[in-house]
């Protein structure tokens, strides 16, 4: 499966980041939890946002980092040169959507958890 990584990682089960990963790791995908905050997942720790984590071989970035604070990160994410980003609900920034295509990298604006619940993802 595909090498994902979760931008915006939670250890709080009611946050929809919390939620994706553990979908996503049951439906077979690799999943690498980049966050500012500190955390474990199903024995998976956190990358620090904050260090910019080199990550080969990234399939898709779905986002769960708020709009406002997405600008700082944008050269990384371009960086990470991710087939497509997923803009979950709340994420969605049109200037990381223009450098994004630009580069040829698709762009959805979709919830993560509808698109493995549809099997869309």
């Amino acid at each position: 499966m595909a090498k994902i990584v979760l931008l915006g990682a939670s250890p709080n089960p009611s946050r929809y980041a919390y939620l994706a990963f553990n979908d996503l790791t049951q439906a077979g995908h690799q999943v690498v939890p980049v966050s500012i905050k500190k955390g474990k997942l199903n024995g998976v720790n956190f990358l620090d946002l904050r260090n910019q984590p080199p990550i080969d071989d990234v399939h898709t970035i779905t986002l769960y980092i708020g709009t406002r604070h997405l600008d700082e990160w944008i050269p990384y994410i371009l960086s990470l040169k991710p087939q497509r980003i997923i803009m979950n609900p709340g994420t969605e920034h049109n200037g990381l959507m223009k450098e994004a295509e630009a580069l040829g990298i698709e762009i959805i604006a979709g919830c993560t958890l509808v698109m493995l619940r549809t099997k869309t993802f």
